[in-house]
C-alpha cells in the first residue's frame, strides 16, 4: 500500500508535497511560493526560486566528489566513435561554451535554436543555453527545411547551432542545404550560424555570419551559471498541432528540475552512479527529459547513442550497448522492440551478450501492443514496464512506479497514475466515469511540477487548446478507460495526430501539403495501424473533375511532396483515390469513422452523416490498399 499512501498525499496536499520534492535539489535561493497563478491565471510552481539547470546537472556534481564519474557515454555505431566524458570534462565544455555564445551577443532570455544529430555537442549546446539562461529550442535533425523554418519564426532566435551532417544507417546527411534553405524561407533572420564539423563531412562556411564550432570554443572564455528565476523557461520545444502549425511547449526552470530528480527515484528506480539509457533522440521530449537532464541532475550516466536498434550492424545492437556500458535501467519505444523482432524473430543474436546487469525495460511514446510486451518479457525475463506521458507533460503521468513498489503489470496498460497526477476518464460534460467506461482522458488541475506551464507566446491559444474542452481538467487528446483495480488504457488519439514510430505527427500538416497537388480537389490523411511503427499515414484523395493521373503516379508524387516538405519521418508513401469521403452535413469529414473502419474497429456512423454508402466505398478501398501494402 506504499504506493496508494504517496499517491493520496499528493493529491489531497499537492503544494506541501511538491515542497518536500523541491527540497532534493540545490536552490540558490528556496521558492517564497510554492504554487501561485500567472497574469493569465495559470498555474506557476516554486515562484521565487532561484536555481541553474545547468548547475544542478554538472557543477553540483563535481562540487560534490562526481567529477571523475562518467557523465556521458558516447556510443555511435553509424560513425565508430565511442567516448566517455567525465562530469568534470563535461562542466568545462559547457562552460567554455557558454562563454563561446555570449561572445556572439546570447544573454539571459534570448533563444538559440539547435538542429544537430546525436552528438555530445547537442547536450553541450543545450546546457550552455541553460547556463546563460538563454532558451533553447532543439529540432528534430530528420526535419525538412519548412518545418525548420516555421520553428525559427516562431521561436525568433538569436543564434542557429548545427552540425554539417547526420547519419542514418550508411547515409550521409548533410545539413548545410538544409539549413540553408529554412533560413532564406524565414521572415525571421538569426544574427549567427555555428557549425560543427564532423570528420567525415566537412562544410565549407559560405557567409561572414557563419562560425566554426571549434575555432569558436578555442577562442571563448568560461562562465559561471546565472541565476534564473524558477519560473523562467529552459527549452521550447515544438509539437505538431492540429491547426498545422506547430505548438511551441515551454518548459520552467524550477518544476521541471524537481519533476525530473523525483521521476528518476519514483518511476525508474535509478540511483546516483548508475547507467541509464534512453534510446531516443534530443529532438523529442524524451530526448530532452531522459539523455540529458534527468540522468545528470540526478548524477547517473547517461548513454546517447547514434545508431538504430537494426541494421547498426544488426538487430543485436541494444544488447551490445547494454553490456558494454553496463546499462542497469533502459527506455526505448515499442517500435524498437518490433524492429528487433521482425529481424531476430527469437532474439537469438541476445544470446551473444552478458545483459544481466539490466534491471528493468521501460516502453513509451507510443501504444505498446501485448504482443511486444510479452516477446521483451520472455526475452528479458525482468520488468518490462509499459508506461504513458507527453511532450507537454515532460515526464510520466501513468506509471509502474517502481522506485515506490512494483506493482503487477497489466499486459495493454500503462499502470496506475504517478504521484501528482490526477487522472480521470471524462465524459462529454466533464464528469469522471467509473471503471470500463471509455472517455476522454484529463488530468486534474493543478499539474503537477515539470508539466507545460503554458504554449510559447500564445497563452490564449493554450487555454482554447488544452484546457477549454474540459473544464478544470488538462485534456491530454487521448482517450481511454480504467478498470476496476485503476489500472489506466490508453486506446489512442482523439485528435487528428498521429504517432508514427513513436514520433507525434500532425495530419493535418500532410493534408495541407497533399492537398497541394494540381490534381487534388479534396483529401484526407488518416494514420492507421501499422506492425511495425504503431501507426502510419494513409490518404484518401478525391480527383479533381478531368484529372488525369494513374494511382501509382498520384501515390509517388505525393509522397515526395510530404517528404520535401515534412521529411522522411512522416512515413507517408501510401494514398488512394476515391470518388468521395464521408461527411457530415455540415461537411465534417468524419475521420476517426475512417481510422476505425482502417483498423477493422467497431464504430458508430453519426446520425448526421450525409450518405451512409460512402462507408462501404470507403471500407472497400482502404481493404484494397492495405492488402496491396
Amino acid at each position: 500500500m506504499r504506493y496508494e499512501n504517496i499517491y493520496r498525499k499528493s493529491i489531497e496536499n499537492p503544494t506541501g508535497f511538491w515542497e518536500e520534492q523541491a527540497k532534493s535539489i540545490p536552490w540558490f535561493s528556496f521558492p517564497k511560493k510554492i504554487l501561485s497563478k500567472d497574469e493569465n491565471g495559470l498555474y506557476r510552481w516554486y515562484n521565487g526560486g532561484k536555481l541553474n539547470t545547468s548547475y544542478l546537472a554538472l557543477d553540483y556534481h563535481v562540487e560534490n566528489g562526481r567529477g571523475d564519474q562518467t557523465a556521458i557515454i558516447y556510443d555511435s555505431p553509424v560513425t565508430q566513435t565511442f567516448r566517455h566524458i567525465t562530469y568534470r570534462e563535461l562542466r568545462d565544455e559547457v562552460a567554455q561554451f557558454a562563454g563561446a555564445l555570449r561572445q556572439l551577443g546570447v544573454e539571459q532570455g534570448d533563444r538559440v535554436i539547435i538542429y544537430m544529430p546525436m552528438v555530445p555537442q547537442v547536450a553541450v549546446a543545450m546546457l550552455a543555453c541553460a547556463r546563460l539562461g538563454a532558451v533553447h529550442s532543439v529540432v528534430f535533425g530528420g526535419f525538412a527545411p519548412h518545418e525548420l523554418a516555421l520553428r525559427i519564426e516562431d521561436a525568433k532566435p538569436k543564434v542557429l547551432l548545427t552540425a554539417s551532417a547526420g547519419v542514418e544507417f550508411t547515409k550521409i546527411i548533410p545539413y548545410k542545404s538544409i539549413i540553408d534553405e529554412a533560413l532564406a524561407e524565414s521572415t525571421h533572420k538569426v544574427d549567427h550560424v555555428v557549425m560543427y564539423q564532423r570528420w567525415f563531412k566537412r562544410t565549407p562556411l559560405t557567409r561572414t555570419n557563419e562560425h566554426d564550432w571549434d575555432e569558436l570554443l578555442r577562442k571563448a572564455t568560461p562562465v559561471d551559471p546565472v541565476p534564473v528565476d524558477a519560473t523562467d523557461p529552459l527549452y521550447i520545444l515544438y509539437t505538431s498541432g492540429t491547426t498545422g502549425k506547430p505548438k511551441g511547449i515551454v518548459r520552467d526552470n524550477g518544476g521541471h528540475a524537481v519533476a525530473l530528480r523525483y521521476s528518476m527515484e519514483t518511476v525508474y528506480n535509478v540511483k546516483p552512479g548508475e547507467v541509464f539509457w534512453a534510446a531516443s533522440d534530443v529532438g523529442w521530449v524524451v530526448g530532452h527529459s531522459y539523455i540529458v537532464y534527468a540522468p545528470l541532475i540526478s548524477g547517473c550516466t547517461t548513454v546517447l547513442y547514434e545508431g538504430k536498434p537494426v541494421r547498426t550492424p544488426d538487430a543485436g545492437a541494444f544488447w551490445r550497448v547494454i553490456e558494454e556500458h553496463k546499462v542497469n535501467v533502459f527506455f526505448t519505444a515499442p517500435t524498437a522492440f518490433r524492429a528487433i523482432k521482425k529481424e531476430d524473430p527469437e532474439g537469438a543474436l541476445k544470446a551473444k551478450y552478458d545483459i544481466s546487469c539490466l534491471r528493468q525495460l521501460f516502453l513509451a511514446g507510443e501504444r505498446c501492443d501485448v504482443a511486444t510486451l510479452e516477446w521483451a518479457q520472455q526475452l528479458l525475463q525482468i520488468p518490462v514496464i509499459d508506461h504513458w506521458w507527453q511532450t507537454e507533460s515532460g515526464w510520466p503521468m501513468l506509471a509502474n512506479p517502481t522506485g515506490i513498489e512494483l506493482m503487477p503489470v497489466k499486459p495493454g496498460s500503462a499502470s496506475k497514475p504517478v504521484p501528482g497526477f490526477q487522472v480521470e476518464i471524462l465524459d462529454s460534460e466533464s464528469n469522471p466515469l467509473g471503471p470500463n467506461q471509455e472517455g476522454a482522458v484529463g488530468v486534474r488541475l493543478p499539474l503537477p511540477p515539470g508539466c507545460l506551464p503554458t504554449l510559447w507566446e500564445q497563452p490564449e491559444r493554450y487555454i482554447q487548446s488544452y484546457l477549454s474542452a474540459y473544464p478544470g481538467y488538462y485534456f491530454t487528446g487521448d482517450g481511454g478507460y480504467k478498470d476496476e483495480d485503476g489500472y489506466f488504457y490508453i486506446t489512442g488519439r482523439i485528435d487528428d495526430v498521429i504517432n508514427v514510430a513513436g514520433h507525434r505527427l500532425s495530419t493535418a500538416d500532410m493534408e495541407e501539403i497533399v492537398a497541394a497537388h494540381p490534381a487534388v480537389a479534396e483529401c484526407a490523411v488518416i494514420g492507421v495501424e501499422d506492425q511495425l511503427k504503431g501507426q502510419v499515414p494513409i490518404g484518401l484523395v478525391v480527383l479533381k473533375a478531368g484529372a488525369s493521373i494513374s494511382q501509382d503516379m498520384l501515390e509517388k508524387e505525393l509522397a515526395n511532396m510530404v517528404r520535401e516538405r515534412l521529411g522522411a519521418i512522416a512515413c507517408f508513401k501510401s494514398a488512394t483515390i476515391v470518388a468521395r469521403l464521408p461527411k457530415t452535413r455540415s461537411g465534417k469529414i468524419l475521420r476517426r469513422v475512417m481510422r476505425a473502419i482502417a483498423d477493422g474497429k467497431p464504430y458508430t456512423a453519426p446520425s448526421t452523416i450525409e450518405d451512409m454508402s460512402v462507408l462501404d466505398e470507403i471500407g472497400e478501398a482502404l481493404q484494397e490498399k492495405k492488402l496491396a501494402h
